[in-house]
């Protein structure tokens, strides 16, 4: 990374941080948001400020030398507390101990802030150096104090992110948050890397040797433009991650429920059909077929076994977990196949023969909970047709 490469990373944190920002409003109490801008916008600043480019911009400006150096140590001081503060927010626990390791962090940053600006003060860098001030320095009075200082601090913040992230991601299961933290944990990771390869060149320069210089202009600042990327993606995937899961979920039932819905269209009664325009929300028309089949499974339903259904209840009763729930889905698809076959369209049906006290209606046709069950009785439904259409065609032969 050279020049401008160190722009490109930049840009990428500041567009997350504009999707970010609308919710600082909308959830200004929670302090996750805050936690998260606040990520994107050191990040963004960081890369900026060490970009080559901006070094010399920022030096001339101040006509101090390499002060830009001090500047990208502490934003980057800022970042790694923000991230600390996030997961623990993030995480939850008591709120005093929240606060007060909160307060902590950021105090600990701002004491290592502190000790930063003393250091520069009280060091002699005349020699500008935009791309290579660690290890140039590396053995200068003061300055290395602040190299090993901001190396060690930096190790360590990143050290503590990645070992919280990996103890939740192994409490959970699945869900986006694990994804989440995976993409913060790699993220983290490869700033980790880049803080290493800065101290084995830093570390060589002591021993008294400049070969391995190449590590911290070369090699280590490629680490940092790949984690802020995927530190960007952690983002992205916090922000819509759920909410596109919602709507894959509700169009996956929308789709499933289809040839349920389609079979008893027949028996949807004389009220036409509420008509939508696919500019509608998935989620409306995901609510809406259920509505329809629910409707259309009372008009069936005086055709419906109940005896039969009340015994496969029965049966399954006594099966646990979700073998419980496939025998009951699987009974509700085969009297429904049955009444469909059987029941004239319309024979037998009225408001008043569902409102008869005397004859109760079977479970199945209550409406059932949940769009999801509609969407499994779907497919089992489907699945049946399928096997007593093969059924004939080889009874046919």
């Amino acid at each position: 990374m050279t020049g401008t490469d160190y722009y490109i990373p930049a840009a990428l944190m500041i567009a997350a941080m504009s999707v970010k920002l609308p919710g600082l409003w909308r959830d200004r109490g929670s302090p996750t948001t805050p936690a998260f801008v606040v990520i994107l916008a050191t990040s963004a600043a960081g890369f900026a400020f060490a970009a080559p480019p901006t070094v010399e911009a920022v030096n001339g400006a101040a006509g101090v030398p390499n002060i830009s150096a001090l500047i990208v140590y502490c934003i980057l001081s800022i970042f790694s507390c923000a991230s600390l503060v996030l997961l623990m927010h993030w995480r939850g626990g008591l709120p005093g101990v929240v606060r007060r390791h909160t307060r902590m962090w950021m105090a600990a940053t701002a004491v290592i802030m502190l000790v930063f600006c003393v250091l520069f003060a009280l060091s002699d860098t005349p020699v500008e150096r935009p791309r290579d001030l660690d290890t140039y320095y590396a053995n200068s009075p003061y300055i290395r104090e602040m190299i090993t200082l901001y190396l060690s601090a930096h190790t360590a913040t990143t050290l503590t992110v990645i070992t919280m992230c990996w103890v939740w991601i192994r409490e959970l299961r699945a869900g986006w948050t694990r994804w989440v933290l995976v993409a913060l944990m790699a993220g983290y990771t490869m700033s980790l890397g880049f803080a290493i390869l800065k101290g084995i060149a830093v570390g060589a320069r002591w021993a008294g040797t400049d070969r391995w210089d190449w590590l911290s202009t070369d090699a280590a600042p490629p680490f940092a433009g790949l984690g802020a990327l995927i530190t960007t993606v952690a983002c992205f995937i916090s922000e819509y991650g759920p909410p596109i899961g919602d709507r894959w979920r509700a169009w996956l039932s929308y789709r499933h429920m289809k040839p349920l819905w389609h079979a008893l269209e027949p028996w949807g009664g004389a009220v036409a059909p509420l008509r939508m325009s696919w500019f509608t929300g998935i989620e409306v028309l995901e609510i809406q077929r259920a509505t329809d089949i629910r409707d259309r499974l009372l008009r069936l339903s005086p055709h419906l076994n109940s005896a039969r259904l009340e015994s496969a209840h029965r049966l399954a009763a006594a099966l646990e977990g979700p073998e419980r729930e496939i025998a009951l889905i699987e009974a509700e698809a085969e009297e429904i196949y049955d009444a469909l076959a059987t029941a004239p369209v319309g024979a037998g049906w009225s408001v008043e023969s569902l409102q008869d006290t005397s004859t109760p209606l079977p479970p199945s046709a209550v409406p059932l909970t949940g769009a999801n069950r509609l969407a499994e009785l779907s497919q089992a439904f489907a699945t049946l047709c399928e096997t007593r259409a093969s059924a004939t065609a080889g009874r046919s032969r």
